[in-house]
């Protein structure tokens, strides 16, 4: 199992290219692998012929042989099966109770995890969410549950238990690192409203230009790069030995893919022209709905600009994902009633949220931060300068 993310310490079998026995010439795509970024196609360094050792579905560590390339007789045959499993300790046992090969099991838990009521169903010993023997919660043994008639099936009206929706890798990584930025990090919010005139008719002057144009959010992330630039601890992060300032400014951008969310970076945001900002945040989008995104476009950012105004969100507040100092979260472009020179006029404002470590940035370093954004996209053509 190769390590295709700084961050991945296992990775799951998704699809196999190759049957077992092909061969494959060196160079040559034979394996699809989930990791914790995303789904990825990997090559045999070899040439010979492919003799597979872990199962589609497996989950197997970095390290752990999932194939052999030899040449003829020399390649082992298939031994199917010989990756570890992912399993409850409960499951394990229960499988080995009721006769149960964990193998042929596609597992309901987080990351694929086999549990009780897979291996129960599997054993055909009891409907899924009722252990084998076990009597329903508040019935003695051979009690038919409260409410039921004589030979009906446990739950109302005997309807079938709800199915349950296995978390993908991606899922499972997406929760575990949002509930440990939740219960790690001493979070504050930001908020403040920007009108978005000037940069609405820088936009509609660039459309003219070039086709794509850049979109809104092209010119927020430019502007988010260059006010990181001069405000370097909004693009650091918190370590227990101190405050880690990065070098570079590589901003993620949230993307909505299906069943999911990725984040896929712009690199060097502060430097790239607003064209290429454009051009790359087309191919990361593409890429990631198309499921091609690899973990070399979706490491290492240093802050985070999620933008739901395309769904009509006014506001919202993010969760950072850490160990990053801050998220940028941006609402809807709305025409709204605003006072100018003492008259009420009507400009098309957005609101921007910031959500931040107060661990490393502190309420006047946030705002700002926040202000110089501001400042960059009521005034865009400072970005030129």
């Amino acid at each position: 199992m190769p390590r295709l993310s700084d961050s991945m310490t296992e990775g799951t079998i998704v699809r196999w290219l190759k049957a077992d026995g092909d061969a494959v010439r060196s160079g040559e795509e034979i394996v699809e692998i989930e990791t914790d970024k995303a789904t990825v196609g990997y090559e045999s360094e070899f040439a010979g012929t492919l003799a597979i050792r872990a199962r589609e579905g497996s989950t197997v560590g970095v390290g752990a042989v999932i194939a052999v390339v030899g040449n003829g007789d020399a390649a082992p045959a298939l031994r199917a099966g010989t990756a570890r499993v992912k399993a409850s300790p409960l499951a394990r046992r229960l499988a080995s109770e009721l006769g149960v090969e964990l193998a042929s099991l596609q597992g309901s838990g987080p990351g694929g995890r086999v549990v009780k009521v897979d291996v129960v169903a599997a054993a055909g010993e009891a409907p899924r969410g009722a252990a084998a023997g076990e009597a329903p919660r508040g019935a003695s043994a051979g009690e038919a549950p409260r409410g039921a008639d004589a030979g009906e099936a446990p739950g109302a009206a005997g309807a079938a238990a709800p199915a349950v929706a296995p978390l993908t890798r991606t899922q499972s990584l997406i929760a575990r690192r949002m509930t440990a930025s939740r219960d790690a990090v001493p979070e504050f919010a930001l908020e403040v409203d920007v009108d978005m005139s000037a940069a609405l008719a820088m936009r509609a002057e660039l459309r003219e230009l070039a086709d794509p144009a850049p979109s809104l959010n092209d010119i927020i992330v430019k502007g988010a790069g260059l006010a990181l630039r001069r405000h370097p601890r909004a693009n650091g992060s918190f370590a227990d030995e101190g405050f880690v300032l990065h070098d570079r400014v590589d901003v993620a951008i949230a993307v909505a893919v299906e069943g999911s969310l990725l984040t896929p970076v712009v690199r060097g945001a502060d430097a790239r022209s607003l064209g290429a900002i454009s051009a790359e945040t087309r191919r990361l989008i593409e890429d990631a709905r198309a499921g091609r995104i690899g973990p070399a476009d979706l490491d290492g950012a240093t802050f985070t600009v999620s933008n739901l105004g395309m769904y009509g969100i006014d506001r919202f507040e993010g969760i950072i994902n850490a160990p990053q100092a801050a998220i940028l979260c941006v609402g809807a472009v709305r025409d709204r009633p605003v006072a100018v020179d003492g008259a009420v006029v009507v400009r098309p404002m957005a609101t921007l949220t910031l959500a931040c470590d107060h661990r490393i940035l502190y309420g006047a370093d946030a705002a700002a931060f926040l202000a110089e954004i501001r400042r960059f996209l009521e005034h865009p053509v400072a970005m030129a300068l």
